[in-house]
């Protein structure tokens, strides 16, 4: 199970992974990411950037294709992962699982994203 939680915000989702979209707040780039959820807890499996944003580039092995920057993340597994807004970008994130998308809007705050067996309990 995904939990998703910000402040008195809060989702859960029964997917064994998901995928976030964002645009960087400088550069206006379209940035895509999807994890897998697992025993060690969150991992970055693949990504890809229409461009870099400012102090992020794309790693050395990234391969430009179909206008955008593809790499695998060599990022272990987090037990949780914090979405911070800048309030620059003029919107949050997308977060996709299980056939279902769901817009997070930076007013939300700092947004908790973790794998755990229920919602109500924290990730190990």
């Amino acid at each position: 199970m995904i939990c998703v939680s910000a402040g008195a915000f809060a989702l859960a989702l029964a997917a064994p992974g998901f995928t976030l979209e964002w645009r960087h707040s400088v550069t206006r780039t379209l940035w895509w990411e999807r994890w897998t959820a697992g025993p060690q807890g969150l991992a970055p499996v693949e990504a890809r950037m229409t461009g870099p944003g400012a102090g992020m580039e794309p790693p050395q092995d990234a391969i430009w294709r179909d206008g955008a920057w593809h790499f695998a993340p060599h990022v272990p597994p987090q037990q949780v992962v914090h979405l911070a807004a800048s309030g620059a970008t003029g919107g949050g994130w997308r977060l996709c699982a299980g056939g279902s998308c769901h817009d997070l809007p930076e007013t939300l705050g700092p947004i908790r994203v973790q794998s755990a067996a229920a919602c109500n309990t924290p990730a190990p």
